[in-house]
């Protein structure tokens, strides 16, 4: 892996900043997850105001990853039914092949 077009930005959590290096092409990437944790962060601070600091950024680190587990599951089971309907169809028209 080069390092060469890799940018370092600097991004502030929770009043703490963390230098990020990010590959090229990858920077509006960095910056769109940057936005979402911070838009997260804030809702998890809404819904548990005496939450702070490391507590806070973990449970909004689970809930997003509930989230990214169920996406997967969504797609898991969207990936079966579509081959599912895929071999319907396969099996259709080999039917209507003679033998």
């Amino acid at each position: 892996m080069s390092l060469e077009g890799d940018t370092v930005t600097v991004i502030s959590i929770l009043g703490n900043d963390y230098s990020i290096k990010a590959p090229a092409g990858k920077q509006q990437a960095l910056s769109e997850s940057v936005r979402l944790l911070k838009e997260r962060l804030a809702e998890s601070k809404a819904g548990s105001p005496a939450l702070i600091g490391d507590r806070l950024l973990v449970l909004t680190a689970l809930k997003l990853c509930a989230e990214q587990a169920e996406q997967e599951q969504r797609h898991r089971q969207d990936v079966q039914r579509l081959e599912e309907q895929v071999s319907q169809r396969i099996a259709g028209i080999a039917s209507l092949i003679p033998r």
